[in-house]
């Protein structure tokens, strides 16, 4: 029988994901920062993924960011973007990667928008405001 996740499920991943973003912001190195956002956007994904999917138990493992076009066509190009900074993330996870203060900034930003665009799109209201300033960074 097809199980659909719970609205506690739902609401805990954005409770994460949103706790990960406050949390890459007071972060002080970039790479850390920058990883802390990409898995503040996974989390807000796999929330809106969680509420419209009906699991059957007998699908093979997908990754978030190919789901999500499926489920949600408006975010399509959101996807495609946290894909390709997913690759950053595994190469930073390496050390084989570097990113900017900027970049990092920029993504904590940028999964912030989509966190509150998820919310919409589960017609939940809009969360407060990320503390408006990061915390200085250091290059590792």
């Amino acid at each position: 029988m097809p199980l659909a996740s719970s609205a506690s499920t739902v609401l805990d991943l954005l409770d994460r994901s949103r706790a990960g973003l406050v949390q890459a912001c007071q972060s002080q190195s970039t790479a850390q920062r920058y990883t802390e956002a990409h898995l503040a956007a996974l989390r807000a994904a796999a929330a809106l993924i969680a509420a419209r999917t009906v699991t059957t138990g007998r699908s093979r493992p997908r990754s978030v960011w190919e789901v999500l076009p499926r489920l949600a066509p408006e975010l399509s190009e959101w996807a495609t973007f946290f894909a390709s900074s997913g690759r950053r993330r595994l190469a930073l996870e390496r050390g084989s990667g570097m990113v900017s203060p900027r970049e990092a900034d920029d993504l904590v930003r940028q999964c912030e928008t989509f966190l509150e665009l998820v919310r919409g799109a589960l017609h939940l209201p809009f969360a407060e405001p990320l503390p408006g300033e990061l915390a200085p960074t250091t290059p590792w």
